[in-house]
């Protein structure tokens, strides 16, 4: 391996901060804006005058260029755009936010290891049983166990004195992340769309990266639902829509039925009640109250992801009692499991989910 050493320069390693604060700034304007790169800089901009982030060494132009040679934007057209590595940055960029938010417990669960019969090694050991790989003896424990036995003279290794490392192991998931992106989720001038927005990209780069043999689909669900491409989660914004949640699980069911394997799951993350559903070819809406209608066929559908094995995690990120009391239902209805919590937490509550139903323990 060769090293390139240079000069110290106090000076490049002052603009190297400057550009790393100055980017995790940019890349929560990003989230804010939808992905809008040129917005973002103009926002950045401005702030940067008013709270004084740039000066005559760093200005807005150096930390464009800067972002230029990082790769992180491209101009086309005069404009300023993401480039994929730029979308990359904004996913690894919202996981280690949102990780760096849980509670020392928390973690544990993405670190802890069960054993298992087949995927990392763990430094315990156990007997080996036929059908093990070979790959997987400690000899050194072997050995001993022989030597144990007392024949100095005659070192003859037998079945019994093999030991195998234990392995963590993983199961494979296909999960439906589902978003919400009707209009109370900006709405009263509560931004609860890019905490939402900046989980979905987490779980993305979290599955993508650690789990890389599992299926990740994301839905949009407003007035109807919509599978989005992972590369476009950025760009999702709100709109003046109404909630059809039954539409998000329909679709949902319809692609975790298609995948293989029988661990399926959908997270749903959300801020408001069912108030739309498709009927006699249109939309039917009640924005009032809880519509007995809506309600009952959202709740059917509920039952009938229990039906075929998939669980519902929900994430409410509201705390209105009537609100509270249909997930209770909705979540008894599939024995899956509801999370009432702030925009702020929502990510930690999310991820720490995900890795803990990631293992599972084999007999």
């Amino acid at each position: 391996m060769r090293f390139l050493y240079t000069k110290w320069e106090e000076s490049a390693e002052d603009r190297r901060r400057r550009f790393e604060n100055l980017l995790r700034l940019y890349r929560e304007l990003l989230l804010r804006t939808d992905g809008d790169a040129q917005e973002a800089l103009r926002l950045l901009e401005m702030y940067g005058k008013r709270f004084g982030l740039f000066s005559a060494q760093y200005t807005i132009d150096d930390f464009k260029k800067d972002l230029e040679r990082a790769g992180e934007i491209e101009r086309r057209g005069g404009i300023f755009r993401l480039t994929r590595k730029g979308e990359r940055g904004i996913r690894r960029s919202s996981l280690m936010q949102i990780f760096n938010t849980l509670r020392k417990g928390d973690r544990g669960f993405h670190s802890t290891p069960h054993e298992g019969t087949g995927g990392e090694r763990m430094t315990e050991t156990r007997p080996f049983q036929f059908g093990d790989d070979p790959e997987g003896i400690d000899y050194l424990s072997s050995i001993r166990n022989t030597l144990k036995r007392g024949e100095i003279d005659d070192i003859r290794m037998i079945e019994k004195d093999f030991e195998v490392f234990e392995t963590d192991h993983h199961t494979s998931v296909a999960t439906v992340l589902m978003l919400d992106i009707s209009h109370s989720m900006v709405l009263y001038g509560e931004d609860r769309i890019t905490p939402a927005k900046k989980v979905a990209l987490a779980l993305t780069e979290l599955i993508t990266t650690d789990f890389p043999k599992d299926a990740l689909n994301v839905i949009t669900f407003g007035d109807f639902a919509e599978e989005i491409p992972r590369e476009k989660l950025p760009y999702v914004k709100v709109g003046p829509f109404h909630t059809n949640t039954k539409h998000g699980l329909q679709m949902a069911q319809k692609i975790l039925l298609s995948r293989k394997g029988k661990n399926k799951q959908i997270f749903m993350i959300t801020d408001g009640k069912p108030s739309a559903i498709y009927e006699d070819g249109g939309l039917y809406i009640n924005t009032f109250g809880l519509d007995r209608k809506i309600v009952n066929q959202t709740l059917n559908e509920a039952a009938r992801c229990r039906r075929k094995g998939i669980v519902i995690t929900t994430f409410m990120v509201a705390s209105d009692p009537y609100l509270v009391d249909f997930i209770d239902h909705f979540t008894r209805i599939n024995r899956g499991r509801a999370y009432f919590t702030s925009p702020d937490h929502l990510g930690g509550a999310l991820l720490v989910e995900y890795v803990r139903n990631k293992r599972r323990r084999v007999r």
